[in-house]
């Protein structure tokens, strides 16, 4: 054999052996653990989800600080999983009466899923993407990267759209990147991160709620006013300070005011507390946050960088004590479902239902044609107060 057949010989070997690499494979429960000083997180392709984040609190005890399931199997069989950690899409939050029209004058109605007779659409539909098996794309110890191809049609979306989600931690920092390109046709896109906060990771012993949590959302002086199904109106009301919904003039507890008549249909008929998408004035995205959330019992606080121009909070009101908690979370003798306002869901994303209201000209930041692409970025800065 001469030394170029050789070589060729060996080239080919090698690539014969590179094809045969496996994907990163995960633990024994499903999960895939990314660590760095100060931090360590677990992942579940379904709906390339965040299921477990470890922070250490001022008592020394690391805490799991998010909702998920203990096994990734549970998330495909548990559909009332609310979410959890995933990436709704192709369009987060919801879309009134589950149709809009494009500027090129096309009008489409999607899948139904929510609010009264099923007659709007949450979170992409019934099969939206946080409801799929992602695509492990690559893995380090501090990175991992989903990938999605979401097929022209899907949930009556049109056009296809290739989705990819990276995740990856610096020293008590949880970093991401969403980027969603339109292959075909004209298409919504709009994506967020659904995380379930709770920064005592349940074992408070003197609650098992999250209201006792302080926000601050320091550049959101407005919110979008919605109807009783959730859906915006098309108004923009200001958060008047001394309010409840006042979460930018200082740190606020989250069950402060829910007395007010103000707090009562905040978030939905017959509903109490906060289920709001709140703007975002414009401010220095890399270094000022849009959200400051903080448990004064566990010390933890986890400041929220995005460059997103809305602000979503939900402060888990329809949780009911079924949900259960995880394993790796609660006290001996505690609870072990997750109680009405047990838990804080905090959304980056853009203006909610904004194709259905282009006065808000927003087409820029949610509409995109063949070979344009969507782009999220997100950065969450973890303390310890002692």
């Amino acid at each position: 054999m001469n030394l170029l057949s050789l070589s060729l010989s060996l080239l080919l070997s090698s690539a014969a052996a590179a094809a045969t690499v496996a994907h990163p494979a995960p633990d024994a429960s499903g999960k895939y653990t990314l660590t760095a000083p100060g931090i360590k997180a677990q992942f579940v392709p379904y709906g390339a989800g965040l299921s477990n984040l470890f922070i250490t609190d001022k008592h020394g005890v690391a805490r799991d600080i998010v909702l998920g399931f203990d096994n990734a199997t549970a998330y495909t069989t548990d559909r009332t999983h609310d979410h959890y950690g995933g990436v709704p899409g192709r369009y987060a939050n919801r879309i009134g009466n589950a149709t809009f029209t494009l500027s090129n004058g096309k009008t489409y109605h999607v899948d139904a899923n929510n609010g009264p007779g099923n007659a709007n659409t949450l979170h992409g539909g019934s099969n939206g993407w946080d409801y799929r098996n992602f695509t492990v794309l690559a893995q380090t110890p501090r990175s991992i990267e989903f990938g999605l191809l979401d097929p022209a049609g899907s949930m009556g979306f049109p056009g296809a759209v290739r989705a990819r989600v990276k995740y990856w931690l610096t020293a008590r920092a949880w970093h991401i990147e969403m980027t969603a390109t339109s292959l075909t046709e004209l298409t919504p896109i709009m994506l967020s991160s659904h995380v379930y906060w709770n920064l005592d990771g349940f074992a408070n012993p003197s609650t098992a709620d999250a209201r006792g949590h302080t926000l601050h959302l320091p550049y959101s002086g407005l919110r979008i006013a919605v109807d009783d199904a959730l859906i915006p109106t098309g108004e923009l009301l200001p958060n008047t300070k001394g309010g409840f919904n006042d979460l930018w003039s200082g740190p606020k507890r989250i069950g402060a005011g829910r007395d007010s008549d103000e707090a009562k249909g905040n978030c939905g008929t017959g509903c109490t507390g906060y289920d709001n998408a709140y703007l975002v004035a414009p401010h220095d995205v890399e270094t000022e946050p849009v959200a400051v959330l903080r448990s004064p019992w566990s010390g933890i606080g986890v400041s929220v960088f995005s460059e997103q121009e809305a602000f979503q909070v939900y402060g888990c009101e329809a949780q009911s004590g079924t949900a259960p908690i995880k394993k790796t979370q609660g006290r001996k003798g505690g609870p072990r479902t997750v109680v009405n306002g047990g838990c804080v869901v905090l959304e980056v994303e853009d203006w909610i239902d904004a194709i259905n209201h282009p006065e808000w000209m927003r087409e820029k930041k949610q509409v995109f044609g063949p070979g344009e692409t969507y782009k999220l970025t997100a950065r969450y800065e973890f303390d310890t107060v002692k």
